[in-house]
């Protein structure tokens, strides 16, 4: 019965991209800043091509910040499909979609078994609030919608942005976890974070989640040595990753292109993040402190999450993939544009949600106002950096109003499970639950 409206979504879905790479708006996608990064951009990417086939090391100047096997891979299928290279990045979305679809089903089987493992802990006044079957079936060809039809992933797709071989990186790990494939999870967390960084906190959802699966208790020593496991895994496939490259190069010059150049941010070409307006700003002798402030910052909540998420690695993993939309170094589209497409995996916390329409109207005002402040700043002149940075904040903020709501909704939602939803009554008044 989903085969139809599912095949339906993608085709529609594919024809948008073909028809908007012919018009004039892939190339003005491609040059924005809010879509495209020095890391992701293909023009850069082109270049660093023509300098690797020229016998030259793209990786001398401050132009190719790829990986060396990402380069080789890029430079073969750049060779492959020409003209059409339009059609790679159509493909991989619609496979993204798939991997997306396939999330769905084994989410929710797990959520439907977690369920059933805990229904005698749960209120008899919680059967309103219960998963049901009809209900998570749904949520396959939602989240392939909500996917195709984002305006951030289209538009990401357009301007032929490589983050998309991170996202579909990312995406391939999460399935693997469900499906509790250590080996190839790992190998996927590695090569996600091979591509950029930030993803190696991936692991310790990851860890926890194949432990859980195992049947064993967190604290046992089963548990200890499954995650161990996890992690020696991933640093093995990443290490290999890296060794591979310095195979390939001939150097470890490549590092500080890569992981060097996400790590220092030395290009300052504004963006949707906040790392670019405060180092411009910033005196020079203070900068590597509040470099090393602001990267701990993309890590440090993995500590807190973990411990307070411990018994749902899944949605720690989605909360995770999210803050690192939010406080990478060089964030875009593509990035919010993952987890965004994650949320319907969770729509049964959504009505515990508080901030729905604040966020929506602050997303869709600064997905207006980025471009026109961009231009009025340096086309127009009529605008300075203030205006463009207030717009990135603003932007920065509603992603964690959201983030920081759909946490409230899910611990939320698991209190009325074992309480219900309904609130208890003290001296006449209703009771009011508050997050602590």
């Amino acid at each position: 019965m989903m085969a139809f409206p599912f095949l339906l979504t993608c085709f529609v879905g594919m024809g948008l991209r073909y028809w908007l790479f012919g018009t004039s708006l892939a190339g003005w996608f491609a040059e924005q800043n809010e879509i495209v990064t020095p890391l992701t951009s293909w023009k850069r990417v082109t270049e660093g091509l023509s300098l690797f086939n020229l016998d030259r090391s793209p990786y001398e100047g401050d132009i190719f910040h790829e990986t060396p096997l990402v380069l080789r891979l890029l430079n073969q299928l750049n060779n492959s499909f020409g003209s059409s290279l339009y059609i790679l990045f159509m493909l991989l979305d619609l496979l993204i979609a798939v991997l997306l679809e396939r999330i769905a089903k084994h989410h929710g089987r797990y959520l439907l078994q977690e369920q059933a493992r805990k229904i005698s802990e749960y209120s008899t006044e919680a059967q309103d609030i219960l998963l049901k079957t009809n209900a998570l079936q749904i949520t396959r060809l939602i989240i392939v919608a909500g996917y195709l039809f984002n305006p951030y992933v289209v538009m990401t797709c357009i301007a032929k942005s490589t983050a998309i071989f991170n996202n579909l990186a990312i995406v391939s790990a999460m399935l693997l976890t469900l499906k509790g494939n250590q080996t190839w999870a790992c190998l996927w967390i590695a090569v996600a974070a091979y591509l950029s960084f930030y993803p190696i906190m991936l692991v310790v959802p990851a860890a926890i989640f194949i432990a859980q699966r195992q049947g064993t208790d967190l604290s046992s020593p089963q548990c200890i040595s499954s995650v161990m496991k996890t992690v020696l895994c991933t640093l093995t496939s990443l290490t290999a990753l890296l060794y591979i490259s310095f195979t390939l190069e001939g150097s470890w010059q490549f590092l500080n292109s890569t992981y060097g150049f996400i790590l220092s941010v030395p290009d300052l070409t504004p963006n949707m993040g906040v790392f670019w307006y405060f180092f411009t700003e910033m005196f020079e002798h203070f900068c590597l402190f509040f470099l090393w402030v602001f990267q701990i910052n993309a890590f440090i909540y993995t500590v807190p999450l973990s411990i307070k998420l411990r018994d749902q690695p899944i949605f720690l993993m989605f909360m995770l993939i999210a803050l690192m939309a939010i406080f990478k170094s060089y964030p875009s589209y593509a990035d919010c544009a993952l987890y965004l497409s994650l949320i319907p995996l969770w729509r049964h916390v959504l009505p515990q949600t508080r901030n729905n329409f604040i966020v929506v109207c602050m997303l869709m005002v600064c997905s207006v106002l980025a471009p026109v402040l961009w231009h009025l700043w340096i086309y127009s002149g009529s605008a300075n950096a203030n205006f463009y940075f207030a717009i990135a904040l603003v932007f920065s903020t509603a992603q964690i109003f959201l983030v920081t709501d759909l946490l409230f909704a899910f611990l939320r939602r698991e209190y009325d499970l074992l309480h219900g939803s309904k609130p208890l009554i003290i001296n006449g008044k209703p009771t009011e639950v508050i997050l602590e």
